[in-house]
């Protein structure tokens, strides 16, 4: 671990930060109208991100008005399992101080945005109440545990509720700091260094998911450490886990020391194993993980540095395990989970597609109210996706015509348009993240609009690619595992576009375009789904044909590098 002198001002931060409790709740009790850099930092330990409104306002003179501060939590929602009492809580809270909407995140979680300072500690408590919180979604710390979807209801994939709520808890951070700010409880000051964390916690923030190895509703390999469960000989237990670590996304434009990774495979373990060896691989990042440099800090680069197999024999060392690297991965899927399903105890469920996971009553199109009916009336379960879907889970069959007929009423559709935008994804951008260059979210429609264009004018719509949008490289909408990655390069609109993954996300992709106009970006990639038409075979998908060809000549083809 890089010495104490050597530390980066957030190091510095949260070593000085009274187990992440600074001056938070201060701010709240003064009702200051923003926090300084230090305690910006810390609010992402509790759930939280400061943010302004980067759309300019204008007042009747036209002068600009500032927008206040207001801020975004982010739920801890392990696999994204909600009842339906949960999600009608998250609902609430959404019409109440989120706008009147709530958003469905990459990490199967739920973000309000827009909130006054003075909304804070009244959210904390009524997310609190259903037992959930938000504690430890952000930050430096293992953040929200990812999980494989279930729509049939299956005991195999059931299997993994307990894995995930396990990991979970396990790697909460133990200060009392959260509950103190938050939820008035006594303060304690002799908290004890936290055994897994330290006083500086991680260098950068750690997501992990788990899911059945061949499964991959959950993207595996853009985590920092995946499991990917096998069962024994009647699938009745899970056995072991095939083990995966060092993925990840952020990276900077023109800095090629900052990459997109895909997540390196360990090798297999048992059972009894799970814990010891997530503990050893998190606790590797926490004393080799570059702390004098955020850019250069995810786990990814520990293992890009020290090499995969200087990886693997520390975390045997750690965890006094060892890896099995003789058994062999199953071929990855990721089924669709759209539409109606029939569950293995006989109900259904419905897989809601909801378009970047944006949940609001949009003009004709009331999408949150009717969720909130369907949802209350017929309690029934959600569990959100890992590409900001819902699966409303439990709708006995006699339910489903009356379901269908009222969302029918209500001009609010499941399904998706065209097959490009079952798993398209998009971050939110602008104008609430400080980060964002161009815009996703607020433009993605109208960009996979004219895509799907392309793609029908060459009959290409049947197997139409993975397609993912970010407002800057950070890749929080995973545009990097994508067959397509547009991100966001520089202000007034201009991307840059990857190729080179595949549809199941084992591989990421690299630069082929650099700083294309927002409106180009359809006619640039028909030059490259002409050479998959001409050249590909049938049924080719293209990322496949993609990874027959060497990039440079797709990046001739665009020319614009």
């Amino acid at each position: 671990m890089s010495e104490t002198k050597e530390l980066s001002p957030v190091e510095e931060t949260k070593l000085n930060s009274n187990n992440l409790r600074g001056k938070i709740a201060e701010g709240i009790d003064q009702n200051i109208d923003s926090y300084e850099e230090d305690e910006k930092q810390l609010l992402k330990f509790h759930g939280l991100y400061q943010q302004k409104d980067r759309d300019r306002k204008k007042d009747e003179n036209g002068n600009d008005i500032e927008a206040p501060t207001t801020f975004m939590i982010r739920g801890r929602i392990p696999g994204g399992r909600l009842t339906a009492e949960q999600y009608l809580v998250w609902d609430a809270l959404g019409d109440k101080f989120g706008g009147g909407a709530i958003r469905l995140t990459t990490r199967q979680s739920v973000q309000l945005h827009t909130l006054r300072i003075f909304h804070l500690r009244d959210v904390m408590q009524e997310i609190n109440k259903i037992n959930l919180s938000s504690m430890g979604a952000c930050g430096d710390v293992v953040r929200n545990v990812t999980q494989a979807v279930n729509p049939h209801g299956k005991k195999s994939l059931q299997l993994l509720d307990g894995v995930a709520q396990l990991l979970s808890d396990h790697f909460k951070f133990k200060t009392n700091a959260y509950a103190e700010v938050w939820l008035g409880d006594k303060q304690i000051n002799k908290d004890e260094d936290d055994p897994i964390y330290g006083k500086t916690y991680l260098p950068r923030k750690f997501k992990i998911a788990v899911t059945l190895a061949g499964n991959n509703t959950v993207d595996i390999y853009a985590n920092d450490m995946g499991f990917a469960a096998t069962l024994n000989s009647d699938g009745s237990k899970i056995d072991g886990y095939f083990v995966f670590a060092g993925g990840g996304f952020g990276m900077t434009h023109n800095k090629p020391e900052t990459f997109a990774r895909a997540a390196s495979p360990l090798g297999w373990i048992p059972e009894n194993a799970l814990v010891a060896v997530a503990e050893a691989i998190v606790t590797a990042h926490r004393d080799f993980g570059d702390r004098t440099n955020r850019k250069h800090a995810r786990l990814k680069y520990v293992l890009a540095d020290k090499g995969v197999e200087w990886f693997r024999n520390e975390v045997e060392s750690r965890s006094n395990t060892k890896f099995d690297q003789n058994k062999t991965l199953p071929v990855w899927e990721t089924p669709s989970y759209l539409g109606w399903t029939e569950r293995e105890d006989g109900t259904l469920s419905l897989g809601f597609h909801t378009l970047a996971g944006r949940i609001k009553d949009f003009p004709g199109k009331p999408l949150k109210s009717a969720l909130k009916e369907i949802i209350g009336n017929y309690k029934l379960g959600v569990q959100i996706t890992a590409d900001q879907d819902l699966i409303l889970i439990g709708v006995q069959k006699a339910d489903q015509t009356k379901i269908e007929k009222r969302l029918e009423e209500l001009n609010v559709s499941p399904k998706s348009p065209h097959p490009l935008f079952d798993r398209a994804l998009a971050c939110p951008a602008l104008p609430t993240c400080s980060l964002a260059l161009t815009e996703s979210e607020r433009t993605f429609p109208e960009l996979l609009n004219g895509i799907q264009k392309v793609l029908e004018k060459h009959g290409l719509s049947d197997r139409a690619p993975v397609v993912r949008m970010t407002g800057c490289p950070n890749g929080c909408a995973r545009p990097y595992s994508a067959e397509v990655g547009i991100v966001g390069q520089q202000a007034g609109g201009k991307y840059s576009l990857f190729f080179g993954a595949d549809s199941e996300g084992t591989k990421v992709g690299e630069y082929v375009a650099k700083k294309v106009a927002f409106t180009d970006i359809p006619a640039q990639l028909e030059k490259a789904f002409i050479l998959w038409k001409e050249e590909g075979t049938p049924g080719e998908k293209f990322g496949d044909f993609v990874n027959r060809f060497p990039l440079e000549r797709f990046r001739e083809a665009l020319g614009s590098m």
